[in-house]
This record gives C-alpha cells, sequence and structure tokens, in this order.
C-alpha cells in the first residue's frame, strides 16, 4: 500500500464506525469463511458525501499508482463494487462498467459494455477478502483484450496478501480473523452465523 494510503486509513476507519458500518458479531462471508466482524460498506454508501470522499481517495491512490497514466474506465463486480466504481470513476474522468454473474456464476460483461485493446482499465470493489471476485474481473477484461492496469479497494481485509493479478491500493488493511466454517470457534459455541453482504453462499 502506498503512503498516501497508509495517512487515510484511520479516517476511513472512523467514518465506518460513525456510520454503523463496522459490525461485529458471527458473519459467513461471501468467500465461505467465518469472521468476528464485518465491515458493511453499504452502511457507509448510502451517503453520498461519503461515497464521493472515498471515491476521490481511491482515484488518488490509482493515480499515484499509475503514475499519472490515463485511466479510460473503471470496472466493478455488482453489487457491492456498483458504487465506489461510479464514484471512482467521476474522479478520474473515466467511463463505469460492471460485470455480473450469469445463472452458472461466470462473472461476465453484459448491458451491451464492452472493452477494446485500447482501453486502460482499473478494477474497483468495496472490500477485498481473499481477491477472488477483483481477480475473476481482472481475467474477463484481460481475455476481452482490455490492458488491467490495476485493483483498487476501500477495505482490504486480507492483511496485505490478496493476490489479483495486478497491482492494487487499498484506503484500509486490516488483518482480520477468519475461520473455515468446520473449525469455527463461533459456531462451537453454537452462535448462528449471519451473512450481511450482498450475495448468499
Amino acid at each position: 500500500m502506498t503512503p498516501q494510503a497508509e495517512i487515510q486509513t484511520e479516517p476511513v476507519l472512523e467514518l465506518f464506525r460513525a456510520t454503523g458500518a463496522y459490525l461485529t458479531g458471527h458473519f459467513r462471508l461471501t468467500s465461505g469463511l467465518h469472521s468476528p466482524e464485518y465491515l458493511q460498506c453499504a452502511l457507509v454508501l448510502q451517503h453520498p458525501e461519503h461515497a464521493e470522499w472515498l471515491g476521490r481517495q481511491l482515484a488518488q491512490e490509482l493515480k499515484a499508482l499509475l503514475l499519472e497514466r490515463s485511466v479510460h474506465a473503471v470496472a466493478s463486480p455488482a453489487v457491492g463494487g456498483l458504487i465506489i466504481g461510479h464514484e471512482a470513476a467521476r474522479a478520474l474522468g473515466a467511463r463505469f462498467i460492471f460485470t455480473e454473474r450469469d445463472s452458472s456464476g461466470k462473472m461476465t460483461l453484459r448491458r451491451g459494455f464492452t472493452v477494446t485493446a485500447a482501453d486502460t482499465v482499473v478494477v474497483v470493489e468495496d472490500v477485498i477478502t481473499t481477491g477472488g471476485s477483483t481477480k475473476e474481473v481482472v481475467e474477463l477484461l484481460t481475455a476481452a483484450g482490455a490492458r488491467v492496469a490495476a485493483a483498487a479497494s476501500i477495505i482490504d481485509r486480507s492483511g496485505g496478501a490478496a493476490n489479483v493479478g495486478v497491482p492494487r491500493v487499498a484506503l484500509a488493511t486490516l488483518q482480520v480473523i477468519t475461520h473455515p466454517p468446520e473449525s469455527c470457534p463461533l459456531c462451537a459455541q453454537g452462535l448462528p452465523a449471519t451473512k450481511p453482504g450482498s450475495r448468499p453462499v
């Protein structure tokens, strides 16, 4: 993560706390892992002024990473990346596209969205845990011919470990405790797990 992102970490987390978006309990993540903590970005992004500010911060980080190279498009996986991706695209002066999963669960470009070999694209998401969704979008865009230059997220829950195949930045990097379901101590205590995200598992 860049020095600029490190400076912004505490204000970002304070924003999550102030909006009730930093949750504690027993959560089943999209990755299938269980965790006692969850950052519900939707509770922050429901406020347009917060979404705009976070989008500007991500745009600054991406510009620093890419050394001011032009970005033609920002792509995000639906649903979680839509608002922050759109705000980052606005701040970068780029168009915004998004990917969706088809009936088989495969990430696809629909709604007439296309990319070409002339496009430099960045992938923006709200939260990265394993990096799986972001990596799928990177691979999809690369296969379509675009040059995927970088990825970004508001929160990196992997402690910096997630590998999405391109350089990436985050506004706050956390080392959040996660457990496989079969060895989850909260499950062992009989505490029910809830799924707070946008996609069922």
